[in-house]
């Protein structure tokens, strides 16, 4: 008999992309997922699976490369953001197509900030494209998503890991997937294919193509990247002080670089190696047990 499981999907950027490889180990493994709770890249991760459009999501990310990513970047005159997020959202948008989250095959929360009240929001009906991009919306870098009298951002700044939706959930199992877990040792990264930064990327792809040479310095891009992650992985160690699930992915934080989003392959790879892991070590206590 299949074990049903409600799904927490964690903010974390790039590193989200390891959601998918997650998600292909659980339903390998015969666990029936039945609910899902996410913030940010969790939240776009989730909504695809809910929606059934996971594969072809995954098809398009891995044929992205450097040069594809930055084709996509859709730079504001707005001063909310730096980028519309036009470009990718209507990729996304084509793929889930016009559907309300209550008519959904699963029940779904995508967690978003509202910057007005200061407070945390949860799609649990409406749309979820407006829920996903609401929830995915980096502040400073993406333009925030206004509905109605809310200013909404993204999720994870006030709940990178968002257990509470699924509290009150009856399945067998509770399975979070933290893209804030602890870093890897220099020894481990060079064991691991290190991923190289979205910056350094982005500096050689510069000099070769534009013959701009780039100073080396901490710029706007790293400095942002880190505050967010201090503050998410602050805010997921209380998380998870507070509501234990039965069964924690851990996607160590120095993985790679936050705007990674040209590595789908390396990052998937890992979700899975990682995922399948914890599972095969959490059926083994379970056997020991019985």
């Amino acid at each position: 008999m299949k074990k049903s499981i409600s799904l927490v999907l964690g903010s974390g950027g790039a590193r989200g992309y390891a959601h998918i490889g997650v998600i292909e180990v659980l339903l390998k493994e015969g666990y029936e997922i039945k609910s899902i709770s996410g913030s940010s890249m969790g939240a776009l991760i989730g909504a695809l699976y809910a929606s059934g459009k996971l594969e072809e999501f995954k098809t398009w990310v891995l044929e992205l490369d450097l040069f594809e990513v930055l084709k996509l970047v859709d730079f504001s005159f707005e001063k909310s953001g730096m980028i519309k997020g036009d470009k990718v959202f209507d990729v996304i948008a084509t793929m889930i197509g016009n559907i309300n989250i209550e008519d959904l095959p699963i029940p779904y929360t995508a967690v978003a900030t509202d910057l007005n009240t200061q407070k945390e929001v949860w799609f649990q009906r409406g749309s979820l494209l407006d829920a996903v991009r609401a929830s995915i919306a980096i502040p400073t870098i993406f333009t925030p998503k206004e509905i109605g009298s809310q200013l909404l951002v993204d999720g994870g700044i006030l709940n990178p890991l968002p257990t509470v939706p699924l509290l009150s959930d009856r399945t067998d199992l509770t399975i979070a997937v933290n893209l804030s877990g602890t870093a890897l040792s220099t020894k481990a990264l060079k064991k691991q294919k290190k991923l190289s930064t979205f910056e350094q990327k982005l500096s050689n792809f510069l000099e070769e193509n534009l013959f701009i040479k780039k100073k080396k310095s901490i710029n706007y891009f790293t400095i942002l990247s880190q505050t967010i992650e201090a503050t998410q992985s602050l805010i997921t160690r209380y998380e998870l002080a507070a509501h234990q699930p039965d069964l924690i992915i851990d996607i160590p934080k120095n993985i790679c670089d936050f705007y990674d989003f040209d590595e789908a392959k390396e990052l998937i790879a890992f979700g899975k190696d990682q995922a399948q892991k914890k599972i095969d070590a959490f059926h083994k206590i379970e056997n020991e047990r019985s």
